[in-house]
C-alpha cells in the first residue's frame, strides 16, 4: 500500500519533463516498478511526469538535494524536559508552559500547547490494528545488546543484528562487537543470503544508520543505505518514533532469543558464538510451530523463499570509503598512522577502502597497495621497495637531466654554430660588382 497523500514533490524542474522528487518518492517508484506497474501507471499513481518516472528506473540513483539550514524551534531546548515531565504525570500545557518561562523560555504559548498536545497524543495511542503480510512483502530489523559476565574483569557487552520475514517469521540473527554502519549493511547481506532472498521492503525504527534526519513525516535517510537499498532492489521504511509496537514481528524474536538461546549460555569468542546461533536458528527457531499463525515456520518458509526477489550477482561493496591526499615523502594518513604508497600519485587525492582493518589503496580504480591496520597509532607502515622505486626515479632524471645539459653547452662547438657562417668567393665576383655588373 503506498500512502500517497503523504508524498511530497519538490517542484522545481530539471528539464523539459523531468521533476526532481523526494527519496521517498525515489523508492516508491522502484517498489512499484518490481510489482509489475508499467511506468505511465507509475507517472499517473504518483503525479509525476513519466520522463521522470524512467530516468528514476534507468539510473537507479537516488535524488540529491542541497542542504537548506533552517532554524530549529525555539521550544526545542525543552522538548526533553516537558517529555519528562509528561511521563510523571498528566500536566496541563499552562502548567508547562509557566514552568518553562521560569526555565527562560521566551516563546509563545501556543507553540507549547501544541507540542504537549502531540506528546500526550502519542501516549494516549493504546491500541494498534495488529495486520498481517503477504508472502516475501516486508521484512523487520533491529539491534539488540546483549550483556556479557566475566567472573575476572568488568562485564562488555555483544550487539545482535536480527532480521525477521513478516509471513513465515523465518528469523536471522547475527553477533557483533560493534553497531557500525559496516555491520548492518553486512548483517543484511548475510541475512539475504540465509533467508534465500531480498523482501521487497524492510521496516526500521529511527536508527542513525537509516535515518539521519526527520521533519514530522519527512524522513532524511541515510545517503549510504540508500544506495545499499537500490542495489539490492528493497524499499526501506522507517516507523514512526515512539510507536515499538509497529515493529513487534522483531520485537518479540529478540526476547525469544534471549530467553531460550542467550540465557546461560556460556560466551567465549564472537565466532564460537555465531557458530552456535547458527545451529540454534536452523533447529530450533525456524523450525518451531510459530504462536501467531500455528504453523512450522520452516513450512511457510519454503512457501515465502520463492517469492522473495534474487540477490544481485555481486554483494555491495560495505567498505568504509575515504579520500586522502599523497605527500612529497609517499605518505598517506590515516587514522594517526601512515602509510607509503608509489611515488607516480605524488600530489595526487586517492581512496582508501577499509574493512576488517584491511585498508586498499586505489588511484582511478587501480589498486595501489593493501596493508594491514597496525595495533598502535603513530606509525609508518608500507612497502619500502617504494621508495627505492623513487629514487631510482630521481636517478634517472639527474643522468638524462646532466646528459642533456652537457651536450647543450658543447652543441656550438661541435657544428660551429656558435659562430656566423661566411660565405666564401672568388675575388673577380667583388671586381664585377665594382664595375656596376651583375
Amino acid at each position: 500500500m503506498y500512502h500517497l497523500q503523504s508524498l511530497k514533490l519538490v517542484s522545481f524542474p530539471l528539464k523539459e519533463g523531468l521533476t526532481m522528487v523526494t527519496t521517498e518518492v525515489f523508492m516508491d517508484i522502484l517498489a512499484m516498478h518490481r510489482s509489475g506497474l508499467s511506468q505511465r501507471k507509475i507517472a499517473a499513481k504518483l503525479g509525476i511526469h513519466r520522463n521522470t518516472v524512467k530516468r528514476y528506473i534507468t539510473d537507479k540513483q537516488p535524488p540529491a538535494y542541497r542542504k537548506n539550514k533552517r532554524r530549529d524551534s525555539i521550544l526545542a531546548p525543552y522538548h526533553q524536559i516537558i517529555r519528562d515531565w509528561l511521563d510523571q504525570g498528566d500536566f496541563t500545557a499552562t502548567w508547562i508552559f509557566d514552568k518553562l518561562k521560569g526555565l527562560g523560555y521566551c516563546g509563545g504559548y501556543d507553540t507549547v500547547r501544541s507540542f504537549v498536545k502531540q506528546i500526550k497524543a502519542r501516549k494516549a495511542r493504546q491500541a494498534f490494528i495488529r495486520f498481517e503480510t503477504e508472502p516475501a512483502r516486508q521484512a523487520q530489523m533491529d539491534w539488540a545488546d546483549l550483556k556479557i559476565d566475566t567472573p575476572d574483569g568488568p562485564s562488555r557487552w555483544v550487539y545482535l543484528f536480527t532480521l525477521i520475514l513478516g509471513y513465515s517469521r523465518a528469523l536471522f540473527a547475527w553477533f557483533v562487537e560493534h553497531c557500525t554502519l559496516e555491520t548492518f549493511m553486512d548483517g543484511h547481506i548475510k541475512a539475504f543470503g540465509y533467508l534465500g532472498g531480498v523482501p521487497k521492503e524492510i521496516l526500521y525504527d529511527n536508527m542513525k544508520h537509516v535515518v539521519i534526519g526527520r521533519k514530522g513525516r519527512k524522513v532524511t535517510f541515510n545517503h549510504e543505505f540508500v544506495h545499499f537499498a537500490a542495489h539490492y532492489g528493497f524499499t526501506s521504511i522507517a516507523c514512526m518514533p515512539y510507536s515499538p509496537w509497529v515493529k513487534g514481528k522483531v520485537e518479540r524474536p529478540i526476547d525469544y532469543i534471549r530467553e531460550r538461546f542467550w540465557r546461560g549460555y556460556q560466551f567465549e569468542s564472537i565466532e564460537q558464538a555465531n557458530a552456535d546461533l547458527r545451529r540454534w536458528l536452523d533447529r530450533t527457531a525456524n523450525c518451531r510451530v510459530h504462536g501467531t499463525h500455528h504453523q512450522p515456520v520452516s513450512e511457510r518458509w519454503q512457501h515465502e523463499k520463492v517469492l522473495l526477489t534474487p540477490c544481485p550477482a555481486s554483494d555491495y561493496d560495505t567498505a568504509i570509503k575515504v579520500y586522502r591526499k599523497v605527500y612529497k615523502d609517499c605518505l598517506v594518513a590515516y587514522n594517526a598512522n601512515r602509510y607509503i604508497v608509489p611515488a607516480d600519485v605524488v600530489g595526487k587525492k586517492i581512496l582508501l577502502k577499509i574493512k576488517h582493518g584491511t585498508i586498499r589503496f586505489y588511484d582511478d580504480g587501480q589498486l595501489l597497495a593493501t596493508y594491514t591496520e597496525p595495533a598502535g597509532k603513530h606509525q609508518i607502515i608500507g612497502n619500502r621497495l617504494f621508495y627505492e622505486q623513487l629514487q631510482r626515479e630521481r636517478r634517472a632524471r639527474r643522468q638524462h637531466y646532466g646528459r642533456n645539459k652537457g651536450a647543450a653547452t658543447t652543441r656550438g662547438l661541435t657544428n660551429a654554430s656558435l659562430f656566423p657562417e661566411v660565405m666564401h668567393r672568388p675575388l673577380a665576383d667583388y671586381d664585377l660588382v665594382a664595375q656596376g655588373g651583375v
